[in-house]
């Protein structure tokens, strides 16, 4: 169950990376992320709000918790990411997200002293390859010609926020209601994002108001924001963050699959086997076969 969770979050966001740059003439960054959170917290009005009303007094005693949380996962990673894709590419913005999971890791590691196995670094350099091999189009020494630019600094920035934001949730209070949590921080969030938001509309960056940038937000706001941070916290709390990290890795995967549906692109060789390493990768990170389970056959 926790893995089935971890797919539909990576197919949710991949829908988000491409919406972020699909509409970046049309929607200024921060105007996307201030209303797509909007949209979210009036989503939770309707089933979460209320769970946060009945544990405010839980809720004020983990305050810090989901302020930081609030600021990272919330404010500070799509933000940062929404803003990178002003300046950037698509391809070199997956490429640097792709660096998530040795975040995570790298960030669990200093935080809680969690080491990964052998077995678990190879799985995460394997699905690293063949990320590589689909953003390189099947000639690696494509990567060593990409132009990287501020925004990719900014993904790279975002990234951190997120793995930060996933190591961290290893203080998520377990009795606190998934529904309290992320009301929570959806509204420390918005709280951080309002004056950003407000500065973009006074350099004159306005929304343009249609019915496609609508269609936009209410997607993000659903798929990419309630429902995906929904199935990510609560895997990353039943598997753990170094076990769910690699699963960024199908990102890449699901986004080449929503180009060839929504933006006609062709399906190559490099692809399939691309998919087969990045698949191989999370089989070695997350699934474990017992000694005893071999030698009884």
């Amino acid at each position: 169950m926790p893995y089935l969770l971890l797919v539909l979050t990576a197919l949710f966001w991949s829908g988000n990376f491409i919406i972020g740059r699909g509409m970046h003439a049309e929607i200024p960054p921060l105007a996307l992320s201030f209303w797509r959170w909007s949209f979210a917290l009036l989503i939770l009005s309707f089933f979460g709000v209320a769970h946060l009303w009945r544990q405010r007094r839980l809720a004020r005693q983990h305050l810090r918790f989901i302020v930081i949380q609030g600021i990272l996962g919330v404010t500070g990673f799509n933000s940062l990411i929404y803003l990178a894709m002003q300046t950037t590419t698509a391809i070199n913005a997956v490429l640097v997200n792709s660096c998530i999971p040795v975040l995570i890791a790298v960030c669990s590691w200093i935080m809680y002293k969690e080491v990964m196995s052998v077995r678990q670094v190879l799985g995460v350099l394997t699905s690293l390859c063949g990320v590589s091999l689909i953003l390189a189009r099947g000639d690696m020494m494509f990567l060593l010609s990409l132009d990287f630019n501020r925004g990719d600094v900014l993904v790279l920035v975002a990234a951190l926020f997120w793995a930060l934001y996933s190591a961290n949730l290893k203080r998520y209070p377990a009795e606190l209601h998934p529904f309290s949590y992320l009301s929570g921080i959806v509204i420390v969030g918005l709280i951080f994002l309002l004056p950003l938001y407000i500065i973009e509309i006074s350099l004159g960056k306005a929304m343009h108001l249609s019915g496609s940038s609508l269609a936009a937000i209410l997607y993000v706001a659903l798929f990419a924001s309630v429902l995906a941070f929904i199935f990510w916290n609560r895997a990353v709390r039943m598997v753990g963050a170094n076990k769910a990290g690699p699963f960024i890795y199908l990102m890449p995967v699901f986004s080449t699959i929503l180009a060839i549906i929504f933006l006609g692109e062709k399906v190559y060789l490099y692809h399939i086997f691309g998919v087969s390493l990045i698949s191989a990768g999370i089989v070695m990170t997350t699934f474990r076969v017992s000694r005893t389970k071999m030698t009884s056959r």
